[in-house]
């Protein structure tokens, strides 16, 4: 029986990778798209850890499947190395 699980993403490169490293053991990756979740989670954590259980949680609580997330981006040492987003 192959178990499913939710990418917190529709970032295909994640996908892509995630999907390889995880084939092998009999687990098939979905984006969030192709489960039909249009959701953009605000990411309000302080900690890239924080931010990818948001929309982990997010994402499990409309399908109740299994759900894996990230979240990485910008660290700037002058803002003390905390993710910003630079562009708002």
């Amino acid at each position: 029986m192959q178990k499913q699980f939710i990418l917190a993403s529709n970032n295909k490169g994640k996908l892509k990778e995630i999907q390889e490293k995880l084939k092998p053991f009999g687990i098939e990756v979905i984006s969030q798209k192709e489960a039909n979740i249009d959701i953009d989670v605000e990411e309000t954590g302080t900690t890239y850890a924080q931010n990818a259980l948001l929309k982990a949680k997010a994402i499990f609580e409309i399908t109740n499947k299994p759900v894996i997330a990230d979240d990485s981006g910008l660290e700037i040492d002058f803002l003390g190395g905390k993710p910003r987003n630079i562009f708002s």
